[in-house]
């Protein structure tokens, strides 16, 4: 269903009692799955609305509003970061809008954030720990999915042979993702709450800062990879290395480090790329025509991409090489390169794999 502006800001109205819309203007988001609006009203209050367009998107915005409910105040108290609270909401055609105050800052884009420096490390470092050391009673009162580490890596393996069914994926990159998804030692890690959807139209930015998470959809227990997926884009290859190391030493901070975990950053690579795959199963399953030639497309520059680094698996140096030299930095500017135009063309597009069957 597609709603306009105007229509999101009367269902904002009709979900909270008082609101008297003034203004409406959009807000970033999923556009497949969600028709998402701000309203001011007339005393210069911003509300948040967001309505499914799909029956699937219904079923992910009631997850969502389930998983706010677990933050209590004791909880949001604690967090470094804002997370949206539920003020109302509307049922239409079966499905329901809600509605939410909408939170301080903006998203901006990667290389925005990229450019604050060392406070924004800093802040992404101390939120995705945040993330991953959330109480599991927020993941269990909301009956989301606890996967294993052997459980991540078989429902890659099943999307793998899935994109490889449509015969639409370059045989280099089956090969190159294969490879990795057989590599014991890459899924070595310890399962921990992730956002499952983290990206930088998901986090909001006041003053040089980032200062809000939103777009709680998909909450699990899996990969903390998952949440590190959408910085491979960064065009300094430096950024998602700062960051991992602030995340790290609040993680050690808080007792709760893993350092088992030394293949987190290839996986997110790994996951980064596979994205284009799930992006053409989305539209083959849509029967979205355009949807699937923009990833064929996609996968073709991640092929070349391939092709010229001679790299055997995302992450992985090729065979012999120094990663200090300049074939090293070749590829992570040719593979940034790649992802950069992926997320460009919709904010899913690095999403990782859904942790939905």
């Amino acid at each position: 269903m597609h709603r306009q502006p105007l229509h999101l800001a009367a269902l904002a109205a009709a979900a909270v009692p008082g609101l008297s819309p003034a203004a409406v203007e959009p807000s970033p988001d999923d556009s497949a799955d969600f028709a998402t609006a701000v309203v001011v009203d007339t005393v210069g209050e911003r509300w948040r609305v967001r309505s499914p367009r799909t029956a699937e998107a219904g079923i992910r915005l009631e997850t969502e509003v389930q998983v706010l409910a677990g933050f209590d105040a004791h909880l949001r108290a604690g967090l470094p970061f804002r997370v949206p609270s539920v003020a109302g909401a509307v049922r239409v055609d079966g499905l329901r809008t809600f509605v939410h105050q909408d939170l301080p800052g903006f998203p901006v884009p990667l290389e925005e954030i990229v450019a604050l420096g060392e406070p924004a490390v800093q802040d992404l470092g101390r939120i995705l720990a945040a993330v991953h050391t959330l109480p599991m009673t927020v993941v269990e009162q909301a009956d989301l999915p606890v996967y294993s580490a052997d459980h991540v890596r078989e429902r890659h393996l099943a999307s793998l042979d899935e994109a490889a069914s449509t015969g639409k994926v370059p045989p280099v990159l089956l090969r190159r993702w294969e490879e990795a998804l057989e590599e014991d030692a890459l899924w070595q890690f310890f399962p921990v709450p992730v956002h499952g959807d983290l990206h930088e139209d998901s986090l909001l930015v006041e003053r040089g800062r980032v200062v809000g998470v939103a777009g709680w959809t998909d909450l699990h227990v899996g990969d903390p990879a998952t949440d590190f997926a959408w910085l491979a884009a960064a065009e300094d290859p430096d950024f998602p290395e700062r960051v991992l190391d602030a995340y790290l030493a609040r993680r050690v901070a808080e007792d709760a480090a893993d350092d088992g975990d030394v293949h987190l950053l290839r996986r997110a690579s790994l996951l980064a790329e596979f994205a284009l795959g799930q992006w053409l199963l989305r539209g083959v399953e849509r029967n979205d025509a355009d949807r699937v030639a923009d990833a064929e497309g996609l996968l073709a520059e991640l092929a070349d991409a391939v092709r010229a680094t001679q790299s055997p698996a995302p992450g992985a140096a090729p065979t012999g090489a120094d990663p200090e030299d300049d074939g090293w930095q070749q590829e992570d500017d040719d593979l940034a390169e790649v992802d950069e135009k992926a997320h460009s063309r919709e904010t899913t597009t690095l999403s990782v794999v859904r942790p939905r069957d």
